[in-house]
């Protein structure tokens, strides 16, 4: 890890919030799982609960629709078994997927684009 100079004050306070804030989670993960997954708290840690969890993606996938707009549908992988078991022993879920999402952004061009006389 290569070290980090901040120039402000400003940026110092914000790192260090940010530093807080996941220690802070570190904490709480590793005391869900030594309460609620008792028997893995001692085989693993937060950092390998992050780890598998790291191969849970959020991807954005453009359909164009007929009428030149498009459709964003945002999606996160579906969880693997093994997800759904530490999930299922924290007593914890994953949202519901985001609804849908239609771009308009055909409308601006027309507006903004010239027109010849």
């Amino acid at each position: 890890m290569r070290p980090i100079f901040h120039r402000t004050e400003e940026r110092i306070e914000a790192h260090i919030f940010v530093a807080f804030l996941a220690y802070c989670l570190q904490v709480t993960l590793k005391a869900r799982l030594k309460a609620r997954l008792k028997p893995l708290a001692g085989r693993i840690t937060p950092r390998e609960v992050l780890a598998k969890f790291k191969t849970m993606q959020m991807v954005d996938v453009y359909i164009p629709t007929t009428d030149g707009r498009e459709s964003i549908l945002s999606r996160y992988t579906q969880p693997e078994p093994e997800h759904r078991m530490l999930l299922q022993g924290m007593r914890m879920q994953l949202p519901e997927q985001p609804p849908q999402k239609i771009t308009a952004s055909h409308v601006r061009r027309l507006v903004t684009a010239p027109v010849a006389v």
